[in-house]
């Protein structure tokens, strides 16, 4: 079987994980006693505002993705709702008629792709935004090499922005994005296959059916 990059650090079988990005948590105060309801569109998201105040579990949590939610169950949070799409502005869509009458922080990174915040003001929600944490690029040394006809999975637009920032792209390559944001930071000229289920495992579904 062709060698699989998981291009972050989740383990799973015949996998090997090639870990793109980094993460800074923001240490920082958030009163969080006027909020209804947060929002979260990443595990990162997560992690960050746990660490500033443990009370959030308390709040009605919205979350983008299986992969988020997964995360906030860990800490027994009051997890109201799941989103349908794992795509922000979909996600948007789907809760701006939830969030009416209610005051709402979400919790985001320093850089995000989508204009969930916009469609949310823009339905009159009560919005305020904190910023929790930032990813970083890890850097690899030129030398390490990535074998011929393996298959790269990747997670996010940023997986993608720090990967080829290392690595140069052999024809032999197959890419696997977990879906259609992702895949539209792919270059052109990469073989890539967009994953119908936004989940990483149905990208190595795919994967092991190359």
């Amino acid at each position: 079987m062709n060698k699989i990059y998981l291009l972050n650090s989740d383990k799973y079988d015949d996998v090997i994980n090639l870990p793109m990005i980094g993460i800074n948590f923001f240490h920082k105060k958030i009163d969080l006693q006027s909020y209804d309801a947060l929002i979260f569109t990443s595990k990162n998201g997560v992690r960050a505002i746990d660490k500033i105040d443990k009370n959030w579990i308390k709040k009605d949590i919205y979350s983008i993705g299986q992969g988020t939610s997964k995360e906030i169950k860990k800490y027994n949070a009051n997890l109201v709702y799941t989103a349908k799409s794992s795509y922000g502005n979909s996600f948007a869509l789907e809760i701006k008629e939830r969030l009416k009458n209610k005051k709402v922080l979400f919790l985001r990174a320093k850089v995000v792709t989508s204009k969930l915040n916009k469609i949310l003001i823009e339905a009159d929600i009560k919005l305020d935004e904190e910023t929790v944490y930032e990813t970083t690029c890890r850097a690899y040394e030129e030398e390490k090499l990535i074998d011929k006809n393996s298959i790269i999975i990747f997670t996010s637009p940023t997986t993608v922005n720090c990967f080829f920032k290392n690595f140069k792209w052999d024809k032999s390559y197959k890419a696997i994005s977990i879906g259609k944001v992702t895949a539209s930071f792919i270059p052109s000229y990469v073989n890539n296959i967009i994953s119908e289920k936004q989940t990483i495992i149905n990208c190595i579904k795919i994967a092991k059916t190359l």
